[in-house]
Formats: structure tokens, C-alpha cells, sequence
């Protein structure tokens, strides 16, 4: 219908925020955790690959009689070796997590908003969603703005923290270069006409969104390294393990195979291996926290290497 809108709120000042505690992620991570057995992504880690197949043989062994070790005993080493299994697949699983929680924490800044548009001589309310470029939409006092803009009519201090970090509002009005307003910003004062200049997905909170989702586990030079160090530390402790057998027979005795796996086990470096995608994970977490987008682990290891950072302050973001 047609008609004058009183000023509305959006709907994310009254909803809650996506949750980035362990409280709130731990169902989603213990769902991926058991994902993760697929050994086509376990493929990344040869480490926790070889715990898999180690657990799975000892699972089946389990199930086949052998005097030399109790069924007890067998249950218990396969309980264990799938736990590490586990325990590695769900760290890695929480820190995948914390970084998708806080792309749906910006997802949720434009979820429900409602913007008044232009429709002749009235103005409609609609999704802001539904915006498309060349729209015309009101904003009052202590509303977000529904979308990236121009300033056509009206003069107002719009408080941009969400998007710059700028905590002083800034002053916005139409014609010269002080005209530009940002999607997700809020109005604090007056009102103002605002022609839509980004389609759904074009804005400025739709790209960070997008860099966020994006963010690529891409392995660094040491991570590169000490995988290479891992799989060779490895695959040494699995001919060691190996020839075990041999000698044990040449000198008239015998090693159960699941005993010769649980010592394969214990050998490699399976907490490096588990843990060390979770570790570049939660990096890029950290500075996330700190407002900083990092496209990629590569990214967060040479932002080690940075000690002083220049910025310019000229009212955009560079």
C-alpha cells in the first residue's frame, strides 16, 4: 500500500547476534568433525591420514582372534586412536567455525532492514534487499542506511564505525564530495534522500562479506616445510615399524599387528599434524578480531614480518 512510513528501526537492532563462542559452535564443529573422516580431506594432512587407516586396520583386528592380545586391550587402542582422529578433525572444524560465524555476524547487519523507497510522489516501504540502483530512498535519525548512495537532497552526520572504524560521525550532503554515504551505516541526526548507486551484492559490505567467505587456507612457506618434515619423519617410523616384524620372527618371536600399530602411532608426529591447519586457522581469526580481513595464512605469516604501518586519513577506505 501506498503511504507516508513513520520511521522504523531496522531489524538488527532487535535481533541477536551470531554467536562466535564455543558455546554456540561446538554443534556445527562436532558435525564437520565426523565430515572430516572422508579421507579425500584428510588428504591434506598425511599425518592424521595415516592415524585413519592406522585406526581402521586396528578396528578390524579387533574382530579377529588373537591369544596374544585381548579383545580388552584391542578395543581400548582403536578407542584411542580414533579419538585422535577425532580430537584433530574437531579443532580444526572450531576454528573453521569462529571464521564463518563472523562472516554471518555481517551478513546479519543488513538481514530484516527495511528502507523507504520512492514510488511517485510517496514512499514505500520495502526490503532493502529489493534495492536496486537508481532507487531513492528516505532515511531519519537513528536508522541505517539501506544501501550504498548519493546524497541528492538533505544534510546530515551519519556515524560510520561499523564500516571505516571513524568513531566521530561525519557530516553527509548532497553535491560535492561529501555526498557518498555506505550501506549499514547509521543516520544520527536530521534526514536525508539517498539515490541507491550498488545493486545487491555490489556494496561495500556485501565485498567484505565476500573477502571474509573467501579467505583461502592457503598454506605458508613453513607450513609448507614442516609438512614436508612431518611426512618424512613418517614415513621413516613406518619402515622402522615395519621391519620390526621380520627381526621379531628371525629371533623366534612375535609382534601382533595391532601392538606394531599402536607404536606407529606413538611415533609419528600426530599432534603437529592435527593441530597444525587449526593453528593457521585461529591466525586468521585473531586478526579478524582486530578488524583485519586476511585473504589467506600466507597473508597473516608475512604480516608478521610488518612493524610499522602507514595509514592516510582521507575519509575513504585505502
Amino acid at each position: 500500500m501506498n503511504a507516508p512510513v513513520t520511521a522504523q528501526r531496522s531489524a538488527q537492532s532487535s535481533s541477536s547476534q551470531p554467536q562466535t563462542g564455543l558455546g554456540a559452535l561446538w554443534r556445527p564443529a562436532l558435525k564437520q568433525t565426523f565430515v572430516k573422516l572422508d579421507p579425500r580431506q584428510l588428504l591434506r594432512s598425511p599425518v592424521m591420514l595415516v592415524v585413519e587407516l592406522t585406526a581402521l586396520v586396528t578396528s578390524v583386528l579387533c574382530f579377529v582372534p588373537n591369544p596374544a592380545v585381548s579383545n580388552a586391550l584391542g578395543v581400548q587402542i582403536a578407542l584411542w586412536l580414533w579419538f585422535t582422529v577425532l580430537f584433530a578433525n574437531f579443532a580444526e572444524a572450531l576454528a573453521e567455525g569462529r571464521g564463518k560465524a563472523r562472516a554471518d555476524s555481517l551478513k546479519s547487519g543488513s538481514q530484516g532492514l527495511m528502507a523507504r523507497k520512492q514510488v511517485g510522489a510517496q514512499f514505500q516501504s520495502v526490503p532493502a534487499s529489493s534495492l536496486r540502483k537508481g532507487d531513492v530512498v528516505r532515511v531519519e535519525a537513528g536508522e541505517l542506511i539501506p544501501g550504498d548512495g548519493e546524497v541528492i537532497e538533505g544534510v546530515a552526520a551519519v556515524n560510520e564505525a561499523a564500516i571505516t572504524g571513524e568513531s566521530a560521525p561525519v557530516i553527509r550532503e548532497s553535491g560535492g564530495d561529501r555526498s557518498a554515504v555506505t550501506g549499514n551505516t547509521r543516520l544520527v541526526s536530521d534526514w536525508l534522500l539517498v539515490r541507491i548507486s550498488a545493486n545487491p551484492g555490489d556494496s561495500t559490505l556485501d565485498r567484505m562479506i565476500a573477502l571474509v567467505e573467501g579467505a583461502r587456507r592457503q598454506k605458508t612457506p613453513n607450513e609448507v616445510a614442516l609438512d614436508i618434515l612431518l611426512i618424512g619423519l613418517t614415513l621413516i617410523f613406518l619402515l622402522v615399524v615395519a621391519t620390526l616384524q621380520p627381526f621379531a620372527r628371525f629371533a623366534g618371536g612375535d609382534l601382533p599387528l595391532i601392538y606394531l600399530a599402536a607404536l606407529l602411532v606413538t611415533l609419528i608426529p600426530t599432534t603437529i599434524g592435527g593441530l597444525l591447519s587449526a593453528i593457521g586457522i585461529a591466525g586468521m581469526d585473531r586478526l579478524v578480531r582486530l578488524n583485519v580481513i586476511a585473504k589467506s595464512g600466507r597473508a597473516v605469516e608475512a604480516a608478521g614480518d610488518v612493524h610499522t604501518l602507514l595509514l592516510d586519513k582521507t575519509g575513504t577506505i585505502t
